[in-house]
């Protein structure tokens, strides 16, 4: 009696980190990938940076090969490390790559961020005196700040208050600004959501001016493990993988 067909594995997923000096990005990454594992065993899970920690992406990609993977962007919405350099390195490389969208906006994200607030002491203040600073990195592109505008208003939806995107650099208005914006308009517990998906500089630097309570890094919430997952079935979804050749 013949043995049955052992199963194809799945195409790689590659999450790709912006990498950071801060010690704790790399652990956070590595454990949130952990979760993921832990969720879909029969997928390969890998990381690769595109800047400042190992194992860079170009790294990854080479040691796939030619195998099929999906690159997951560990980024909470587009701009030019998901529109050009991404795209960019997946195109010198031999992998068959198919690429996903960031994280956010989605629901899913909406749940992490939701629940570090809660974590931060979020809740028991009147609706009409509370609001909700939205922390992110910050682009140029017109398109990031679009995602990170319709995180918040998934934020404000949920939480039934005002919720203002700022940013910690490239982009207006800073965490400042939109603490004296709420202010002026009466809303005296102002919580500051950290949109960053591992510590480093930027999400420290915010929550440093936090003026009431500052929620946690994404990190290792369920939810993006969770989202992780979601963006890479929701690439293989769609269009084929490309296949790449290296330039000579």
């Amino acid at each position: 009696m013949s043995s049955p067909l052992a199963q194809p594995t799945p195409p790689a997923l590659v999450a790709v980190a912006h990498g950071s000096r801060d010690p704790r990005a790399l652990r956070t990454v590595s454990a949130l990938l952990d979760r993921v594992r832990a969720l879909r065993p029969d997928v390969p899970v890998h990381l690769g940076h595109i800047e400042l920690n190992a194992p860079l992406l170009p790294e990854t990609l080479a040691a796939l090969g030619d195998r099929e993977a999906v690159l997951v962007p560990l980024l909470l919405s587009r701009g030019h490390h998901v529109k050009r350099d991404i795209p960019a390195t997946a195109a010198a490389s031999c992998a068959r790559t198919r690429p996903a969208p960031p994280l956010g906006p989605h629901p899913l994200l909406v749940d992490a961020l939701q629940d570090r607030l809660t974590e931060a002491g979020w809740g028991g203040t009147p609706r009409r005196t509370s609001a909700v600073v939205l922390a992110a990195a910050g682009s140029r592109d017109p398109d990031a700040r679009a995602d990170t505008a319709r995180t918040a208003h998934l934020l404000a939806a949920r939480l039934g208050v005002p919720v203002v995107p700022a940013y910690a650099s490239a982009a207006t208005p800073t965490v400042e600004t939109a603490v004296r914006t709420l202010l002026a308009r009466g809303r005296r517990h102002i919580a500051l959501a950290s949109c960053f998906t591992a510590p480093g500089r930027f999400a420290t630097e915010c929550a440093r001016k936090a003026p009431w309570i500052a929620a946690a890094p994404l990190g290792t919430h369920p939810a993006m493990a969770r989202l992780l997952l979601h963006r890479y079935d929701q690439a293989l979804r769609g269009a084929p993988a490309t296949p790449h050749l290296a330039s000579a």
